[in-house]
């Protein structure tokens, strides 16, 4: 039987909504390179191999190629990413929003190394999109596959 996989595409408005990509994007590899910040667009994008929590849940470790796309970007900052250092794999751990002045806020990426990216934005307005390809799961920096993870 040959079973199709659908690729995951959600948006998020809110903190909520926010809460649920960052749950799919735990434990995304990448690295510093594959970060990009657009000024005159407005946008910051990030590019990784996605583990997919969803295919676990059946039986598949697998990582799935994504890009997390935020729009309405003022302004990015980081702390504990070496200029320079665009090989060194990065094990993202999660995704939040914190209102300032609403509804502009900050958006932070946390790392596994103890790195952040901070985006100050407009509004919240965010978009996670499976682009594939899809490989069989392998670590990544701060978190080793487990006989659980790996099935």
């Amino acid at each position: 039987m040959t079973r199709t996989i659908d690729k995951l595409k959600l948006i998020a408005l809110d903190r909520e909504g926010l809460g649920v990509i960052s749950a799919h994007v735990q434990d995304t590899c990448l690295r510093r390179a594959d970060m990009r910040y657009l000024p005159g667009q407005k946008r910051f994008l990030v590019s990784g191999m996605r583990y997919d929590w969803a295919g676990a849940e059946e039986g598949r470790a697998e990582r799935v190629g994504s890009v997390l796309r935020f729009d309405r970007v003022l302004k990015v900052s980081h702390l504990g990413l070496d200029e320079g250092d665009d090989s060194r794999v990065l094990n993202l751990l999660a995704v939040t929003f914190e209102k300032t002045d609403p509804p502009s806020g900050m958006v932070l990426l946390a790392f596994a190394d103890g790195a952040v990216v901070r985006l100050e934005v407009e509004c919240l307005e965010a978009e996670l999109v499976d682009i594939g390809p899809r490989r069989p799961a392998e670590e990544c920096p701060g978190h080793a596959l487990t006989k659980a993870d790996s099935f």
